[in-house]
This record gives structure tokens, sequence and C-alpha cells, in this order.
């Protein structure tokens, strides 16, 4: 069943043609990647779901209900949250600042409770850092908190962008095994990461964007075996 459904949306930047006619489909339970190369689209997809911007064509639903002129705020309480590229967590609050941050629009104190202690089993080397101010952690622990921070708002869908951006290759394999594990506890994911090994690797699903376009779409480890997939990004 599509949970995430992006419809032919079209987004401009001024009078650039960012997005072309764009559409994705994100089954739930899937992790769904999204690769192409630098200014293919990939972070202004994300952005435009998340409603940060809005498309001037084409729609976006969840779960059969459109997001088109949706506040962001309003998208996000519906289930739909985003680790945005740069991991932009607040710098000056500390780690568990942060994760309350994640459930600004959750009431249940024991839930949120019960969910701070979930994300302390799932990145244990936030436990003893949440007295910490989160400008100070690595850029690895950086990722964690932005990552943990979004699961506190118990997402359907949860939006990453290059979360293994500027770390080393150890914690990128500690990130694409969170992110194995999130989809595991039930998490939908659309995933958009430079990494297309990787990627692809771990997709359910994926898409190959260019100049704003779907140009290639397929099961991840199939796209890991086409000659045009590798040519233009494995290498």
């Amino acid at each position: 069943m599509a949970l995430l459904e992006i419809d032919g949306i079209h987004v401009f930047y001024d009078h650039i043609e960012a997005l072309k006619g764009v559409s994705i489909t994100v089954e739930t339970g899937r992790i769904v990647s999204l690769v192409g190369a630098n200014g293919a689209g990939k972070t202004t997809t994300l952005k435009t779901v998340s409603g940060l911007l809005r498309p001037s064509l084409g729609d976006i639903r969840l779960a059969g209900l459109s997001l088109r002129g949706v506040p962001p705020h309003a998208i996000a309480a519906m289930g739909v949250r985003h680790v945005p590229e740069g991991r932009r967590i607040f710098a000056r609050l500390t780690v568990a600042e942060n994760l309350a941050m994640g459930a600004f629009s959750r009431r249940g104190r024991r839930e949120v409770a019960e969910d701070k202690e979930r994300m302390l089993t799932l990145f244990p080397a936030l436990r003893e850092r949440l007295g910490q101010i989160a400008g100070t952690l690595s850029g690895g622990e950086q990722q964690m908190v932005a990552t943990a921070r979004a699961l506190m708002g118990r997402p359907r869908v949860l939006l990453m962008d290059e979360p293994s951006m500027g770390l080393a290759p150890l914690m990128v394999e500690r990130v694409f095994e969170t992110i194995r594990a999130i989809n595991e506890q039930g998490v939908t994911i659309l995933l958009v990461e430079q990494n297309a090994v990787m990627a692809l690797d771990i997709a359910d699903e994926a898409y190959v964007m260019e100049s704003g376009r779907i140009v290639l779409r397929g099961r991840g480890k199939d796209l890991l075996d086409d000659e045009q997939v590798q040519r233009a990004y494995l290498g």
C-alpha cells in the first residue's frame, strides 16, 4: 500500500525549474532511496514533501490525503519527519533538549519518556551526553541527535537527507545499520544519499534522478547491477 505518493510535482526557484514532473511512490514499511548527482533535485524533493517548498504543479499525498498547501508544522504533526542535510540540530541546546523538541506536538508524557528511552537504546552513545551542548558533539553524534529528534515525533514517514555526509567510513557503516534498524521497527523511510552503493544496497525500491527528473526506477539491488547506474554513480 502506498503511504507516500509524490505525483508529478514541478518546483521552481524563481524562474528555474528544479523539479520537472517528479513522481515517487513509497509503500508502507519500505526503504526507498533517491540517488543522483549533486544538483539533481534530491534535496528539493524532500523539502517539497515536508512543506518547506511548494509545488507549482502536481500533488503529494500521505495515506491518500493531499499535502498541498499544508504548512510544514502540520505536515510534521501528520507524521512526516525530516532529517535535513547537514543535520541542523539545535546547536546551543543540550542533547536532551533536542530530543524534547522532537516531541513538541505530543501530549502523553509517559509515551514520550518511553520513546526517549528507546532512542537511548538505539543510540547508546547519547545516553552519557544528554546534558551536553549538542553543538559540541562529533559529526556522527550530531547525526544521531538529528535522527533521534525526528523519531521522537513517532513518524509514519522519515525523510533522511544525506545522513552519511562528512562522516568517517566506520560511522557511515553505523548510520546505515541504524537506518535498517529503524525500518525494522516499522518506520517507512525515504532516503536521499550521495553514497549510491550503500543507498541502493539498503533500498527495497530506488529511483535515479538527473536534472530534476526521475530517469530510472527499480529494486535497489537491481539498480546496483545496472550498467548505466554503474557508469554514472558507482565508478
